[in-house]
């Protein structure tokens, strides 16, 4: 038996410097051998805590020890049992504080990389041509309207249209996906991922509306009388602001309308798309969530001189993944710790 590794197979990624120019997915994944070396780390254990660390319970360590055998095909059918979106969770679920935090293995050493060896299968699958849906039983009988076609909407679809009950969901913007398609940037969760995953819920049956706004189209009460339940999953829409003097000046944006804006007007196609988002020379951002380092790192995609984190907390508190803040740093973010803005000062054209 081979000498356990007591760190993670690293994952290969663009250098810095170039991928701070494009907006191009920035680690590669796993090739299958660093896949196999990297689930040989698993102990299997008796007792696997990484299942109670999830939130869908996978059969973490049963797929993993397919991986260890090379039987992807088996691994990645084993894994959507639980999970019908392994291509998107692999890449951006917080396994540090979920799964992996669990890992016996992280005791001594570091925890097996168990999203990358995730997101390994569900590419491994998606390369090979054709992603096979989980079997659907016969129909039920029962409808149900799923409304908003982020996540939690395409979870509750899943999982409704694998115990036989006919789905339709409805999506208010052209493209589905919530916060995959509109929040995330392009670097950290490729679009064409997200709807390849979409694509395999239409294969189960479920029928997508998109540009589908329900209170206009039809009320909750008209839905009610047509299905047997709905599922409202429309997402956390509206954001928060630090009530201070200044936030109604041009130039500040909360975080949800700069990376939709972003996202929705495809600055990840520029220059082919010149969307119209203030570029600054230097970029604030207020936070230090995985979300402000999505919006800081957007910052110097879009031609920022400066981008800089301004977190009210110190290093150690910082709530982001640290995949996500270490990507950050490479990058050239600057972190400013222990600040927070007072107010907003503007000019004479705010």
């Amino acid at each position: 038996m081979a000498k356990l590794s007591p760190k993670k197979t690293p994952m290969r990624e663009q250098p810095p410097k170039e991928r701070v120019k494009n907006y191009n997915e920035v680690p590669y994944g796993y090739s299958p051998e660093e896949a196999v070396i990297e689930a040989q780390r698993c102990i299997q254990c008796k007792k696997p805590a990484c299942i109670e660390g999830c939130p869908v319970e996978i059969n973490i360590p049963g797929f993993i020890a397919l991986v260890a055998e090379k039987k992807f095909k088996e691994g990645i059918n084993l894994l959507k049992t639980k999970n019908i979106l392994p291509a998107i969770c692999g890449r951006v679920c917080p396994q540090e504080s979920q799964c992996e935090a669990k890992c016996v293995l992280g005791v001594k050493h570091e925890s097996v990389a168990i999203g990358r060896l995730e997101r390994f299968l569900a590419d491994w699958e998606r390369e090979q041509g054709e992603i096979e849906p989980p079997a659907i039983p016969e129909c039920s009988g029962k409808r149900v309207a799923v409304v908003g076609s982020g996540p939690a909407g395409i979870t509750v679809a899943a999982d409704l249209a694998q115990l036989g009950h006919k789905v339709d969901m409805f999506e208010a913007l052209h493209q589905p996906g919530g916060v995959l398609t509109y929040g995330i940037p392009e670097f950290r969760l490729p679009k064409a991922i997200v709807f390849k995953e979409i694509d395999s819920l239409k294969k189960m049956g479920v029928n997508l509306y998109l540009d589908s706004v329900i209170g206009q189209i039809k009320s909750i009460e008209e839905l009610l009388k047509e299905y047997d339940s709905i599922f409202l999953g429309t997402g956390a829409g509206l954001p928060w602001f630090l009530e201070v003097p200044g936030e109604n000046l041009n130039g500040v944006y909360s975080a949800n309308e700069y990376l939709t804006r972003s996202n929705l007007m495809k600055a990840y196609l520029f220059p082919k798309y010149k969307t119209p988002v203030i570029k600054g020379k230097r970029v604030a951002t207020v936070g230090g969530g995985n979300v402000a380092m999505d919006c800081a790192r957007t910052a110097l995609r879009l031609g920022a001189e400066k981008s800089i984190i301004v977190y009210r907390r110190s290093r150690t508190e910082l709530p982001a993944r640290l995949e996500e803040i270490h990507h950050a740093e490479e990058e050239g973010v600057i972190f400013q710790f222990l600040s927070n803005p007072c107010a907003f000062i503007g000019d004479k054209n705010n």
